[in-house]
């Protein structure tokens, strides 16, 4: 497992990091869960992501519909919500959140607790926390090895 942690006092903080993780996974894709509280900052950073790649259409939160797919980017960017599935309705959407592991995609999974296990072995986990002074602190996580190089990417100046 590698780590890496940024703490992003200012939304520009935020943009730069979103920024350079998207440089990072526009080529190969990755399957993200994302962990935080509501208000966190989580939607936020997949906004910031999506804009990076040039992804056209309006991002939103997908609590309500689950999934929102956008595909006007040089690769498909996925985004899912499990907060209102929460533990019994994920295994509705198991084998659909397989498939959207698999290829050159990039998959965005909030509320990630709410899986029971059953999300990917290779994803990179990204922890979204406030700090005293009200910024966020961002924590990711490679777990598997598909993922390591992104951690260490956001490493390096």
């Amino acid at each position: 497992m590698t780590d890496f942690i940024q703490k992003c006092g200012t939304i520009e903080d935020t943009k730069k990091l979103a920024y350079k993780f998207a440089k990072l996974v526009e080529s190969e894709g990755c399957f993200v869960n994302l962990f935080g509280e509501i208000g966190a900052g989580k939607t936020a950073f997949v906004k910031l992501v999506a804009e990076a790649l040039g992804i056209k259409e309006k991002v939103t939160s997908p609590s309500f519909v689950i999934l929102n797919e956008y595909h006007s980017a040089s690769i498909p960017v996925y985004h899912f919500d499990l907060y209102r599935l929460e533990h019994t309705g994920i295994s509705t959407i198991t084998e659909e959140l397989r498939e959207y592991s698999e290829g050159r995609k990039i998959t965005f999974v909030e509320w990630a607790e709410f899986s029971q296990g059953e999300l990917p072995f290779e994803r990179i986990e990204i922890n979204v926390t406030y700090d005293d002074d009200d910024s966020r602190i961002y924590e990711f996580k490679s777990i598997g090895d598909k993922n390591k190089k992104v951690i260490e990417g956001l490493k390096q100046d």
